[in-house]
């Protein structure tokens, strides 16, 4: 039986992939903040599932990661898909620390953490993370959050090379999607080029299963990152890229929600 941890498994993709897993017949680790949605897939796939509630942003956080890979007597792939971000055009300071908080420092805990155990116990495996297209170039009304992606994504080719060097077998998966229609994007907001849970998901999935080293979801956002790298820095920065076609007003639209997997 294949084992995996989805970290941000209680609602989104994590959740949806979980399903998909413990329905295929994998082990699947769920670990999230949200214990009433972890009990719930836990009670529809008893022999499949185990839980375990993880905060990423604390600093107990890779103690319970261990316990959850120590009850699951191991772990073939680790899929870090816990992230928030916003539309933050004011620059609240406190939305910006809580993006860098949870997808820069969170996010360097786990990968810390899944690394060693590979590398300490020399067994071979897979560490997957969704990052995000916003982590190719820097986007003006998600400042934080495309920055914390660009962060991911290096990282995650950082610790590619730092395992060829150390020897270690372990593939790195860095899937990168546009926009997903998930329960927690606002609903006022309409978004560029929008996929649902139901059309996205077989796609990460397919990347995950090919251990593709890095994949954007779905084409049409391979396309644009395509072009957009191909824009000089001098006209980029004087470019208004939109995020959202609002529907909300004028001083809701600065401090919304844009995207967020549950850490």
């Amino acid at each position: 039986m294949k084992k995996i941890i989805i970290m941000g498994a209680t609602s989104g993709i994590g959740l949806k992939v979980a399903e998909k897993l413990a329905g295929a017949g994998w082990l699947v680790g769920a670990a999230g903040r949200k214990v009433e949605a972890l009990d719930e897939l836990k009670s529809r796939y008893p022999e499949n599932v185990m839980t375990a509630r993880i905060d990423i942003t604390r600093a107990g956080a890779p103690r319970e990661l261990l316990k959850l890979i120590r009850e699951m007597d191991g772990m073939d792939v680790y899929f870090h898909i816990a992230g928030v971000g916003y539309e933050n055009t004011r620059l609240d300071l406190s939305q910006e620390l809580t993006t860098l908080e949870t997808n820069v420092t969170g996010f360097a805990r786990m990968m810390v953490t899944v690394y060693r155990y590979y590398r300490d116990t020399g067994m071979s495996g897979q560490i997957a993370v969704i990052t995000s297209v916003a982590g190719t170039n820097g986007i003006g009304r998600l400042a934080s959050y495309s920055s914390a992606k660009k962060f991911q994504q290096t990282y995650m080719r950082a610790l590619n090379q730092l395992a060829n060097i150390d020897g270690v077998d372990v593939k790195f998966t860095d899937i990168r999607p546009g926009w997903i229609r998930t329960p927690l994007l606002d609903p006022k907001e309409e978004y560029p080029m929008t996929m649902t849970l139901q059309y996205a998901v077989p796609r990460i999935l397919r990347a995950l299963m090919r251990r593709s080293r890095v994949a954007v979801v779905d084409w049409r956002w391979s396309i644009l990152v395509g072009l957009w790298r191909l824009i000089p820095n001098a006209l980029w920065v004087r470019m208004p890229i939109p995020v959202t076609k609002s529907l909300a007003t004028p001083s809701e639209q600065d401090v919304n929600v844009v995207e967020a997997q549950e850490g």
